[in-house]
């Protein structure tokens, strides 16, 4: 595994290890999310730009236009989350209230 492979692979698991361990705040769990999301594009960019495969040329800006649309997405559930419960903690969140 070269360097950069590396770097991308241990920049995902920990997106994913903060997605999984410090779940407080709906904040942080985005946060996460986009980690994984930048690490995903980068190696995906990457992976296009070594293998020379103009196939798959417009896979990163596919994944960067639902990675804006999951951010949009989320900073809009975090509004109404904190309008309508006050805070923005994962603890306070239910499902099964309306």
């Amino acid at each position: 595994m070269t360097p950069v492979h590396f770097s991308f692979s241990t920049a995902f698991i920990l997106g994913l290890m903060g997605l999984a361990f410090h779940r407080t705040h709906l904040l942080s769990a985005l946060l996460c999310l986009e980690g994984m999301m930048l690490s995903l594009f980068v190696a995906l960019s990457l992976w296009t730009l070594q293998t020379e495969a103009t196939n798959f040329s417009a896979a990163p800006m596919l994944l960067l236009a639902f990675s804006a649309c999951e951010a949009s997405t989320g900073l809009a559930l975090l509004v109404a989350t904190a309008r309508t419960h006050g805070t923005d903690r994962l603890q306070s969140l239910n499902l099964l209230q309306c």
